[in-house]
Parts: C-alpha cells; sequence; structure tokens
C-alpha cells in the first residue's frame, strides 16, 4: 500500500478514572454534577449518595477552539476524563463504619483522587467547615485502610519468599510502606521514593493515588478570595499538603448554578464575578495533568480533536492513540506547535513556509504539539 495519511480515524482507549471523595455534605456531587452535567442526587443530609455515579466530564482546551476556528472545521472534540462520585465517608470507615467499606472499595478503583474539603457554614446543612478537619478525617481513615491492606500483604509475602524471589523483592517495599503508615502519613504525601511507590502499586493502596484537593467555599467566601481574603482558611490546607498535592479554591455551588446557564450567560455571570472562565475548568485540567496525561492535537475542515497521551510518550505510540494501523505503520510525523501554526493561519501555509517539523520514531511528544502522521501498512 502506498504510503498514506490518515488523522481522524479513532480507536476505543481505556478512559482514567477520577473518585471525588469527601465527608458527608462537603458538596461532592455537587461538585460531580457540574463537572459532568449529571444528576447525582445533592441533599442536605449525610448519605444522599450510596452508590457511586459515573460520568464524563470534557477537559476545556482554548487552544484546540483556536484551531477549530482557524480551520472551520465541521466538529470539534475535546478530550475527556471518568469522573466518580463515591459514597460519603465518615470517622470510622475503615473499620466498617457507615457506608465505608463500599467507598473504600470505590476508591481503590480509581486512577487518582479529587479530596472535597468543605469551608462553608450554613445552619441548614450538618457538618463542619474546617476544610483541614476534613483532610485529617479522610487521610486517617484512608491510611487506618492501608494498614490493613499492607500487614495481610506482608504476612502473605514473607511466607511466600522462602521460593518466591518476587515475592521476597516485595517484602521491603511493603515493610517501608508500614512504617510510614504507621507513623499517619498517607503514601502519596511520605518520604517514599518514586520507585518506591511504583512498586506498591499492584498494591491498590489507597493513599498511593495522586491527589488534587478541593476547598469548597461558600459563595461570599470566593468573592473574598479575590481579594485575598479566603487565604486564611485555604492556606493552611496548601501548607499541610506542600507539594504532594495542588489545592484549588472552588464555590461549588456557585459553580454548579453557572453550569446550567447557556455559555454566553455563564460567561456573563462569572466575568461579573471577576472569576474569569470559573474554577471548574482549572479543576478538570488540574486533575487531567495530575494523572500524567497530555494532549495532542490534529486539525482540519471536517474537525478538530485534542487527543489524551502518556507524558513522555514518543511519536509511534501517539500514533497509536488515533489508531493501531498508524502506530503499527508509522513512517513519520510532521509536527508544528499550535501556537505557531495558528500565528501562520493554516496548515497548507505552515507547509508552504517550510515550517513542519518531520519527526521520527524517537521523537517525545509535546503537550501542544499538532500532528499529521504517515504511515504504511
Amino acid at each position: 500500500m502506498a504510503e498514506e495519511t490518515v488523522v481522524h480515524a479513532i480507536t476505543l482507549a481505556p478512559m482514567e478514572r477520577l473518585g471525588i471523595v469527601g465527608l458527608p455534605n462537603a458538596g461532592k456531587s455537587a461538585l460531580f454534577n457540574a463537572l459532568t452535567g449529571g444528576n447525582a442526587l445533592v441533599a442536605s443530609h449525610p448519605f444522599s449518595t450510596t452508590e457511586t455515579n459515573v460520568g464524563i466530564a470534557r477537559v476545556a482546551d482554548s487552544r484546540l477552539d483556536a484551531l477549530a476556528e482557524m480551520s472551520k472545521s465541521k466538529k470539534v472534540v475535546h478530550a475527556t476524563v471518568e469522573l466518580v462520585d463515591i459514597a460519603g465517608l465518615v470517622a470510622g470507615a475503615s473499620s466498617g463504619e457507615g457506608l465505608g467499606n463500599r467507598f473504600l472499595a470505590g476508591i481503590r478503583e480509581v486512577d487518582a483522587v479529587i479530596l472535597v474539603l468543605r469551608a462553608f457554614e450554613s445552619d441548614e446543612i450538618i457538618g463542619g467547615h474546617d476544610p483541614l478537619d476534613d483532610l485529617h478525617t479522610l487521610e486517617l481513615e484512608l491510611v487506618l485502610a492501608d494498614v490493613s491492606s499492607v500487614e495481610g500483604l506482608l504476612y502473605r509475602r514473607r511466607k511466600a519468599a522462602k521460593g518466591d524471589k518476587d515475592a521476597a523483592a516485595e517484602v521491603p517495599v511493603l515493610e517501608a510502606a508500614l512504617d510510614v503508615l504507621n507513623g499517619g502519613m498517607p503514601v502519596y504525601r511520605s518520604s517514599l521514593s518514586a520507585e518506591q511507590r511504583a512498586a506498591l502499586r499492584p498494591s491498590f493502596l489507597l493513599t498511593n493515588k495522586p491527589v488534587l484537593a478541593v476547598v469548597n467555599l461558600s459563595d461570599d467566601q470566593i468573592t473574598q478570595s479575590l481579594n485575598g481574603g479566603a487565604d486564611a482558611i485555604v492556606k493552611p490546607v496548601a501548607a499541610e499538603l506542600g507539594d504532594a498535592a495542588e489545592v484549588l479554591a472552588v464555590s461549588v455551588q456557585l459553580e454548579s448554578e453557572a453550569a446550567q446557564l447557556d455559555p454566553g450567560e455563564r460567561a456573563e455571570l462569572l466575568e461579573g464575578l471577576g472569576l474569569g472562565e470559573g474554577a471548574l475548568s482549572r479543576v478538570v485540567r488540574a486533575a487531567y495533568l495530575l494523572l500524567g496525561r497530555r494532549t495532542f492535537l490534529t486539525t482540519g475542515d471536517k474537525e478538530s480533536r485534542a487527543w489524551t497521551f502518556r507524558a513522555g510518550a514518543k511519536a509511534p505510540e501517539c500514533a497509536g492513540v488515533i489508531h493501531s494501523d498508524l502506530q503499527r505503520g508509522f513512517i513519520r510525523a510532521e509536527v508544528i506547535r499550535w501556537d505557531e501554526l495558528l500565528g501562520l493561519g493554516s496548515w497548507a501555509a505552515a507547509k508552504d513556509a517550510g515550517r513542519l517539523r518531520v519527526e521520527g520514531k524517537d521523537y517525545e511528544v509535546a503537550d501542544g504539539d499538532v500532528l499529521e502522521i504517515r504511515f504504511n501498512v
């Protein structure tokens, strides 16, 4: 077969799952609904969420929108992530209190965690309003559950170690994890090395997942935050987590209400409050990056699309995200940065100007690259 260019064929790949976790009435189901357009029950009493709700959130990308406008694309396809609204947690969940067992099982099945920490006060909604207290309660329950898991794993690996080299190799890292957990520290913000944490992944520990913290503020608090007024609320959480997790301040109620408006009204409302594009897109983008996901782009008159790839992936692997045939028969990729292409005005103009780079199998694709794949099968 002669050399071909295929840009828009698609193959289905596993989607990353982000679990939204919080104490009862922290606002996690409202955040889930705002991000996904879902209809998970939101109520002022505990355990309004008793089953996991699953939805898809679009990753907003102004680069893609600009390229689609440039190409006059008939169709625009954004990257997406899967969100899971997990049943609420209470103190004692690690020993089965409340919906603890269901909650913990839900977290084991996700790739990363969004912790929703309540900061808003309300006489009508049960629960505290200290986000640091929420954080400590959530982490304690996850740590206690992980202690139980690691103790069981260690017992089995030590028994198997005499005749199984692989089992013997797992023992030291499990012992190191148990020391950390027994000290009350979750694995994700411990001193364990990246290699040790990678070795622990098959154990599916609850605290060995990437974390994003969302501090849920009231409308008044989010307005104050524009002038630094909410720093006293958010900074203690950021200081506690350090470099282990990003912390975002969000008024979930305000964002939920804005999400129900048409795009023009929503933009007008958020702009009028000084919130720009709002917090929802920041939450999804931060969670997307948390998973180590990046985006390359394709554009044309038929379609402009954002494709998700693993950070550090090379060109053939990224070609395989579009279709397995492109990876199997990969020859080369023609590449240009999205902003450079936008400045030139079209793919044809970029080609005429000699601005398209020709990259081979060893090229490491960068976030924001626009690709056209050449292949032969």
